[in-house]
């Protein structure tokens, strides 16, 4: 198994201030507008742009939450070992608000999908987007595309996408990795 970095911390902070300022660019003051972490991956993201967003641009009130998608999955009856819930943290409605699901890498859509589904038990959103730090554009099962994205990269299926957080493997550093 061989692995090869994509993006280094460096890179990975520099898209991370684009993908804030393309945000505000579209939310202004986000007094409509919600940032959706979806569980477990898109979380750190979700929530290093909402760190950025008010302690580097000043956005005050930001509304940030975590949805945890694993039982709207459509495989989750199929594999042989059980699926882990994470916790849906959402303390506030998205009716009518402008809703930015925020994950770490979109490959086949799926996990999307179940998240179109599970935020119905908290509002009917006017508009969903869909940001990622990595868009596998040649993978998709479902016609799913991001509104933004931090890269995109050509793998082949064998090939696996693999995002560090600081906050959970210690580094910033997006992976490249063959089977």
């Amino acid at each position: 198994m061989s692995q090869k970095v994509l993006l280094n911390s460096k890179e990975v902070n520099i898209i991370l201030h684009r993908l804030a300022c393309q945000l505000i660019e579209n939310h202004d003051d986000f007094s409509e507008t919600v940032l959706i972490g979806i569980q477990p991956r898109g979380k750190f993201l979700a929530d290093r742009l909402a760190q950025m967003l008010t302690e580097d641009y000043k956005i005050k009130n930001i509304q940030l939450g975590h949805l945890d998608i694993t039982f709207f999955r459509d495989d989750f009856r199929r594999g042989d070992k059980p699926l882990e819930a994470n916790t849906t943290e959402i303390d506030f409605i998205v009716e009518d608000k402008n809703v930015v699901f925020i994950d770490d890498v979109l490959y086949t859509g799926r996990s999307i999908r179940s998240a179109l589904t599970a935020i119905q038990s908290f509002g009917r959103p006017n508009n969903i987007e869909l940001l990622t730090l990595i868009d596998r554009r040649f993978s998709r099962h479902l016609p799913i595309q991001p509104n933004y994205k931090g890269r995109q990269v050509d793998a082949i299926d064998h090939q696996k996408v693999k995002v560090n957080w600081v906050e959970n493997e210690g580094e910033d550093t997006v992976y490249l990795i063959d089977n």
